[in-house]
Formats: structure tokens, C-alpha cells, sequence
């Protein structure tokens, strides 16, 4: 699948609507929809009740996305022993999975990011917003790509944190002083205004769920993100 092969830099901004803000009686269509519109990935947010106090969807949903659809799955486990479900996600056609590095996550971190990669995946690392940058620095030589949470997980349409942006400019810093290659995400409350602060602070991948699938037209959406 030529959106599979496909490399990006830490250089490129790369456009993931979030399924969350999708119609989920739709979601081959919602995501078909935000490829016709240009989205470069689609952000898939995986909820367990547990970890965070929402429930949102497995790997069902993403294999069927997988099996409708050539994008690539920004796949992002907001749930409680990810090392345990890895294998069911992989099978269902992830091409990058995310994990917590908070201990609620309940998992030994480098061994999961290693048995994602392992497997052929992109391995991400995601940071809530009460947690220290300094908890992702032992693992930031093994990661694919660093999500610095915006919001607070487990909802969308949450107002974006201007204050995360540290922790951005934190991740280009260790990037740039340690010569690593991962791409800097963040999630929640991302507009053209919002994408704009967080462009400048070093972040290339925005991931977009209300403004981008609850907008009247979706293209102009993910191109006024794409060029704030």
C-alpha cells in the first residue's frame, strides 16, 4: 500500500484527524472523507475505561478501517497493560501504536516499545500533561515518535494547553542535542490557531478530531491546519 511505504521526517506536517470526532456508524466513510479531504494519517484513540474513564474502541474497528482504507493508522492505546494487548492491534493492521509512560499504563515501557518495533510497527511514546518531561527521557533514543498530550485524555472536544508547548520545544531540544529522528505529535484541541503555537514550538504532527470531521468543509479544515 504506497501510503504505507511512504516516509516521513520529522521535517514534513503530517495532518491525523482523529476518529474519535468521526460518525462512528460511518467510520469507513468518515475515514474515506478525511482522505478525500488530505489528512496524511488517521489517528485512531484506543479507550479502556480504566486507564482513562472513557471507552472508546478496539481492534475491530481498526482492522476494519485497515481493510477499507489505505492510510496510515496512527494507532493510540489510552488503556491499561498495552503490552498485553499489542499482538490483537498489530494483527488488525497498525502502523504506529503509541503507549503511556505512566505507571497507571501498568507495563514496563522499553519492553513494549522494543516488541512494537520488533513486530514492524513504529513505536510512539504519549505523555499526559501532569507528567514531568523528564519521565520519557530514558526512552527517547527508542521511539518513533513523541506525543505530548495537549489535553486531558479520554474526551474530545477539550481546550488545547498552551502550556504543553515546553514540553515540545523540550523533545526538539533532546532531539537536536542527542541527534535522534522522531516525529513530535500533539493531541487535543488542535486548530488552525492552536496548530499554529504548536508548529512553532517544534511539533509536526497535529492531530485534529472536532475542527477537522465536525467542520463544513473538511479540506479547508486540514489545509488551514496544515498551513497555520
Amino acid at each position: 500500500m504506497t501510503w504505507r511505504v511512504k516516509k516521513w521526517t520529522f521535517e514534513d506536517r503530517i495532518i491525523a484527524p482523529s476518529l474519535l470526532a468521526a460518525d462512528f456508524g460511518r467510520v469507513a466513510e468518515e475515514t474515506s472523507r478525511a482522505i478525500k479531504a488530505g489528512a496524511d494519517w488517521m489517528h485512531l484513540d484506543v479507550m479502556d475505561g480504566n486507564f482513562v474513564d472513557n471507552i472508546s474502541f478496539g481492534p475491530a474497528i481498526i482492522q476494519a478501517i485497515h481493510e477499507t482504507n489505505d492510510i496510515f493508522l496512527d494507532v493510540h492505546l489510552m488503556i491499561a497493560r498495552p503490552d498485553h494487548y499489542l499482538p490483537r492491534f498489530i494483527s488488525a493492521g497498525a502502523d504506529m501504536i503509541t503507549v503511556h509512560v505512566e505507571p497507571e499504563a501498568q507495563h514496563e515501557v522499553g519492553s513494549t516499545l522494543s516488541a512494537i518495533r520488533a513486530a514492524g510497527c513504529q513505536a510512539g511514546l504519549a505523555l499526559n500533561p501532569a507528567t514531568p518531561f523528564e519521565a520519557v527521557l530514558p526512552f527517547l533514543g527508542d521511539i518513533d515518535m513523541l506525543l505530548v498530550m495537549t489535553v486531558v485524555p479520554g474526551f474530545g472536544g477539550q481546550s488545547f494547553i498552551p502550556e504543553m508547548m515546553a514540553k515540545v520545544e523540550a523533545g526538539v531540544k533532546h532531539r537536536k542535542e542527542q541527534s535522534l529522528n522522531y516525529h513530535i505529535q500533539v493531541d487535543g484541541g488542535i486548530a488552525a490557531d492552536s496548530a499554529a503555537t504548536a508548529g512553532q514550538a517544534g511539533a509536526n504532527v497535529l492531530v485534529a478530531g472536532s475542527s477537522t470531521f465536525g467542520a463544513t468543509d473538511m479540506a479547508a479544515a486540514i489545509s488551514s491546519i496544515r498551513q497555520a
